[in-house]
């Protein structure tokens, strides 16, 4: 890449609202998944929904199980993220919006790097600091893990996407 243009906020807010629903779909799907293992426990004795009207409310009202869930939906997150930023750079959003992470040599993230990033984003109100630093556009994330976030031209995209066949 000759000329490494930072990712503005708008770009990266628009590829944000782009992922969150994809994140979104995955959370509502491991959420279905952790109700019926909850509910595998009732079936075989294992738990019981004692006073609790149904499994939902036992969720809630359990603080083990409330925090499984928790954490389970923020790993799910976090991986979502780690993932695409180990494989290609790119995740679904910041495909669309041609938008790439890396690392300041121009490498891919490892995923202790991909993880500690997703998790010093803290759920995109990292990419706030953006605002503040004009020049290189950096968030709190890139700061924080040696990252940057570039604009990719359409050609440079279309290499990173025609790259993981």
């Amino acid at each position: 890449m000759s000329n490494i243009v930072p990712a503005n906020f708008a770009r990266r807010l628009a590829s944000l609202i782009y992922d969150s629903l994809v994140v979104i779909a995955f959370a509502m799907l491991t959420t279905i998944v952790f109700l019926l293992i909850v509910n595998g426990f009732i079936s075989f004795g294992l738990l019981s929904l004692g006073s609790h009207e149904d499994v939902s409310a036992l969720i809630q009202a359990t603080p083990i199980l409330y925090t499984a869930r928790t954490v389970l939906l923020v790993a799910v997150s976090v991986l979502f993220f780690a993932y695409f930023w180990t494989k290609s750079g790119q995740t679904i959003g910041m495909r669309a919006w041609r938008l790439k992470v890396q690392t300041h040599n121009g490498e891919l993230l490892t995923w202790p790097t991909a993880i500690a990033r997703s998790l010093c984003a803290l759920l995109g109100l990292g990419n706030l600091l953006v605002l503040i630093d004009f020049k290189k556009k950096r968030s709190l994330q890139d700061l924080l893990c040696g990252t940057q976030v570039i604009v990719l031209s359409k050609e440079e995209n279309k290499k990173v996407y025609n790259s993981l066949d």
